[in-house]
């Protein structure tokens, strides 16, 4: 009989896909990287040399959430008389284990894999203190896609008091919480908090509140929903009696576990006085981290003599306050570690906002010689670290090139006329000084090449075109119109120093 259940036991594997041939190998402590079929040799010879009852348990597991409807057809094959084996919906015993007895194989069963195997990522603004239901699988009763999984806690009278007596971090919030957490059941690693579709939880028959999707901006991108704990300290009896918890989840073949923990919750204040006490950099490492970076490099064919560091914050567009960056960023540039502590606490993603790569909090280091420049400048906006780890402002240089950009009317100098020019020629117009006042006694040539002398203070004006002269039918007839008078505006300053269609009268 047990060959017909190895033979079963090795049809099914043979059926598996590479996620379930890889769960059932970690789950045994197997390795679990490879093509399929070096996975399904893997698992075969499992089967064969190593038949238990865990590992019948986790095969039909997998087998039964592939093959829903044929999940009868082992049980056809057990001996008449002796009674299905029977898997806890949830495992609720501290030590994640139940003993029972599978008459199937004469042997004591498992309920469920020891719970210690799935590990939860700490979280930067929880502070586990106790731990109320370990990491436990929800388990499939039935082939429909919506599942109903419970389960079963009670506080202690010291817990209870820990939540009454806690400070609020907002009104009707406490900052000591019962917290539930769902994740991949998953040995290898740290688990990050991973909602089931379709999940709905209800804490003695009232429906809590999950975090629902962000909405995305960009067109073609589906929303995204944080998972984060979830608070369930409003639905709680606080008193030592029992706790239900009800949690509806879509199956579609994703295995998932639940845990509940007594939690601290931080504010983004607490974690920066935190980050303030424990984790800067002093300037004297910044300035050797600096010199490291521009140490001459023999292979590079581009000497580097100076790296330029904004004093702008890359997450708001604003003067940097506490300049903060990860020790694992290989740049210089910092962000505003307020802000940051800000973001990940509305929305926690722990991303820099430079590079993109993990940044997180424990990882995360103030700029101790950044500090000490942002008190030392107030109104520069970028700065250029040197060789030597010395730094200087960029002030300067932006200050011309805003004046360059805003000044478009060149400035060209006064020309003087009444010097003569050096071929000995005269100019053949009239112009004033820098004062406004026409020079007297100065000749103006006509066009028509009639010399006509202008009274004293007459002033040609250069700014007229060709135009003027032909409507005026030449420019014998001009000097009327030329002629200066105490209510004249001065002069208009021509945009060249000369007047290229004037003929220049010897």
């Amino acid at each position: 009989e047990d060959l017909s259940f190895v033979s079963a036991m090795r049809n099914m594997v043979k059926s598996f896909r590479v996620s379930d041939l890889q769960t059932l190998l970690a789950s045994m402590g197997r390795s679990k990287s490879g093509l399929k079929q070096d996975l399904v040799g893997r698992a075969l010879r499992l089967v064969q040399t190593e038949y238990s009852p865990e590992l019948l348990k986790n095969v039909r597991q997998l087998y039964e959430t592939r093959f829903p409807k044929a999940s009868g057809w082992l049980a056809a094959r057990r001996p008449e008389g002796v009674p299905a084996v029977s898997y806890a919906t949830l495992n609720t015993s501290p030590r994640g284990t139940t003993q029972g007895t599978d008459y199937l194989n004469g042997m004591p069963k498992l309920a469920a894999p020891p719970a210690a195997e799935v590990k939860l990522v700490p979280l930067p603004f929880y502070h586990n203190l106790e731990t109320l239901l370990p990491p436990t699988e929800l388990i499939a009763q039935n082939s429909e896609k919506l599942q109903d999984s419970q389960c079963v806690f009670e506080l202690t009278q010291n817990q209870v008091d820990q939540i009454r007596n806690s400070s609020e971090l907002r009104p009707g919030v406490k900052s000591v919480q019962v917290v539930l957490r769902i994740c991949y059941t998953d040995s290898i690693g740290v688990q990050e908090d991973q909602y089931p579709p379709n999940i709905a939880v209800k804490v003695n028959q009232s429906y809590c509140h999950v975090p629902g999707y962000y909405p995305s901006n960009k067109p073609g991108v589906e929303p995204r929903r944080p998972c984060r704990p979830i608070n369930i300290t409003p639905w709680l009896h606080l008193s030592t009696a029992t706790n239900r918890v009800t949690i509806t989840w879509g199956n579609f073949g994703k295995r998932y576990s639940v845990a509940v923990y007594l939690v601290r919750v931080f504010t983004s204040a607490e974690l920066f006085n935190q980050l303030k006490h424990c984790s800067v950099e002093s300037a004297e490492r910044c300035r050797e981290r600096i010199q490291d970076k521009l140490r001459f490099d023999p292979e590079s064919e581009i000497a580097t003599t100076g790296l330029r560091v904004s004093l702008i914050c890359p997450l708001v567009k604003m003067r940097l306050g506490v300049p903060c960056r990860a020790l694992t960023c290989a740049h210089l540039q910092c962000f505003d570690a307020v802000f940051f502590l800000q973001m990940n606490e509305k929305k926690p993603t722990w991303t820099c906002p430079v590079c993109d790569k993990p940044a997180p909090f424990e990882l995360l280091t103030i700029d101790g010689l950044l500090s000490e420049i942002l008190k030392e400048t107030e109104d520069v906006e970028e700065i250029e670290y040197l060789t030597d780890g010395s730094w200087r402002p960029i002030r300067d240089d932006k200050e011309k090139e805003r004046e360059r950009e805003n000044n478009h009317t060149p400035d060209y100098p006064v020309v003087d006329i009444c010097v003569p020019e050096a071929n000995g020629h005269s100019p053949a117009h009239s112009s004033t000084s820098q004062s406004g006042k026409s020079a007297p006694g100065i000749q103006a040539a006509a066009t028509g090449g009639a010399g006509a002398t202008a009274s004293s203070g007459a002033v040609v004006d250069l700014t007229l075109d060709d135009s003027s002269d032909e409507e005026g039918g030449g420019g014998a007839g001009d000097s009327e119109d030329t002629e200066d008078s105490q209510d004249s505006p001065a002069p208009k300053r021509g945009r060249y120093d000369y007047d290229k269609d004037l003929v220049t009268a010897y």
